[in-house]
């Protein structure tokens, strides 16, 4: 059970190394600026793959339930799915369901843990194998590793590795487990953090912050939802910043820094190195001021 891309590397490895019954993932949705319906990423590989895929929009569907019997899986495992499992589902393969979870659990349960270990300034994270319960990220676990995040990473790059370091995770382990080798160590709540589903209006920039808090925020929301100010009434996408020195000036205040746009914070400057103003390209914060005369807020 999967949906993203960053399912991709885990399915890869069971199709590889077990025999697969069927595929779940999530509907198709509306996205992109055709509002084009598009397949998840997992859909296309499974099929790739020649397997049977099903996409109910709510895993409790009679259909959706009929089918998980019908298939009789004797282990789920599950790699951002993005659907709660309930108590039928986690009881009904032999083995249980597994989750391939992108923290150091206990450390950031919940839908979006890689941007927010970089938006908190996290300096390791990792992947967690974890035996499913009927909590949010809550069971117990099996095995982690840990990578550190270096200053520059984002929520993008930071999950293209944590999908691989979990797929070869899982395929190390699921011999001893299945063989009884490897039990489920509890997880404890001490240190337990939550890291609540992202919206859209997550990315937009609050310039009160310290300008560190605003390079997390530009990195960690990059690819989904995206960093953005206003700017000419229109969205100004951020894709990537760093910090500046302060022009002394009142929180918002827009001014220059070596040719670049920055903008005062509330603690430091936030210079805008790479933009994207709505309708054109992304471009250098250079390329972006040379047509934006208007950008300096004061004389």
């Amino acid at each position: 059970m999967g949906s993203p891309e960053f399912a991709l590397p885990t399915l890869r490895g069971l199709a590889e190394n077990h025999t697969l019954v069927g595929v779940v993932t999530q509907p198709d949705r509306v996205s992109g600026r055709g509002r084009q319906v598009n397949p998840p990423p997992v859909k296309l590989f499974a099929r790739d793959l020649g397997l049977p895929v099903i996409q109910p929009g709510k895993l409790r569907e009679p259909l959706a339930m009929e089918r998980l019997h019908e298939w009789a899986p004797d282990l789920i495992v599950v790699a951002a799915f993005g659907q709660i499992l309930k108590k039928e589902v986690l009881e009904m393969p032999a083995y249980g369901c597994i989750n391939v979870h992108a923290s150091l659990l206990p450390r950031w349960r919940g839908a979006a843990p890689i941007q927010a270990a970089i938006l908190a300034g996290d300096e390791q994270t990792g992947v967690t194998i974890m035996k499913m319960d009927e909590g949010l990220d809550t069971g117990p676990i099996l095995d982690k590793r840990t990578i550190l995040l270096e200053k520059d990473a984002s929520a993008g790059s930071v999950s293209n590795s944590l999908s691989r370091l979990g797929a070869d995770l899982l395929i190390e382990i699921l011999p001893d487990f299945l063989a009884g080798r490897l039990s489920p160590t509890p997880q404890p709540d001490e240190g337990a953090t939550y890291a609540p589903m992202l919206k859209k209006k997550d990315g937009l920039l609050d310039f009160t912050l310290p300008a560190r808090d605003l390079e997390r925020r530009v990195r960690g929301l990059d690819p989904w939802p995206g960093a953005w100010l206003v700017w000419n009434e229109n969205m100004l996408k951020v894709f990537r910043a760093s910090i500046g020195v302060s022009c002394g000036r009142a929180v918002g205040t827009r001014f220059e820094i070596a040719g670049d746009p920055a903008v005062e914070c509330g603690n430091g400057s936030l210079i805008l190195e790479e933009v994207q103003p709505g309708g054109k390209k992304r471009m250098s914060g250079k390329s972006f001021l040379s047509g934006a005369r208007a950008w300096r807020s004061f004389p």
